[in-house]
């Protein structure tokens, strides 16, 4: 099969799962965001500017975890200071990423590939590492299948070239399932990631002194 044939049976099937996702739980979603506006008020959706295919930025849309509690000088709060009940349990389900299946459907994202980070932790990656941008950005990836957030950056990056290289509609289904089997059994989950792990541009710093 050509790789352009391969890019099209994988956006085929991208519209075609996340279309029906949005679908059969939008009664749960639409619960889902009723909550959310109940707890934590508006906006009930976070939106925020990642990287995409190409290294072109894109707002991505996930429900509401977090408070936008400062501090006297008008800081925010760390995020295991904001992070709520409501948003724990949305992050244990994983409810709180389904939104993205709205990215998914437009075209910013795929359902597999490597996570959209922030922005500013561009300038780190390597010009190997560059290369995650070579495809649309996932929903969940090889890397989330292998660690979850409890894996280095290092570590996960690797695991995105991996899949870069590796693409296959096969490959898709193989981490989608494991996915699922992850979310259900919460391995590897951790609901503050700053808590288990250093921030991106923290560990490059000291890697590179």
């Amino acid at each position: 099969m050509s790789d352009r044939a391969r890019w099209r049976l994988k956006r085929v099937m991208d519209v075609t799962v996340a279309s029906g996702v949005l679908i059969l739980l939008a009664p749960l979603l639409g619960i889902v965001a009723a909550v959310v506006r109940l707890r934590l008020g508006r906006p009930v959706l976070f939106r925020q500017d990642r990287p995409g295919r190409g290294g072109r930025n894109f707002t991505m849309i996930k429900f509401r975890t977090m408070t936008d509690a400062r501090d006297r000088q008008g800081a925010l709060l760390a995020d295991s200071e904001r992070l709520t009940r409501v948003g724990v349990i949305l992050r244990q389900t994983s409810l709180d990423e389904m939104p993205e299946l709205w990215n998914v459907v437009k075209g910013d994202m795929s359902l597999v590939g490597p996570r959209p980070l922030l922005t500013r932790y561009t300038p780190y990656f390597t010009p190997e590492e560059l290369r995650r941008f070579d495809v649309r950005p996932g929903i969940t990836g090889w890397a989330q299948v292998n660690g979850r957030n409890r894996a280095s950056w290092t570590q996960r990056l690797s695991d995105d070239l991996y899949y870069v290289d590796n693409m296959s509609l096969r490959l898709d289904a193989r981490i989608l399932m494991l996915t699922l089997l992850r979310v259900v059994s919460k391995k590897g989950l951790v609901t503050d990631p700053g808590s288990e792990m250093q921030d991106f541009d923290v560990e490059r710093r000291s890697q590179h002194g």
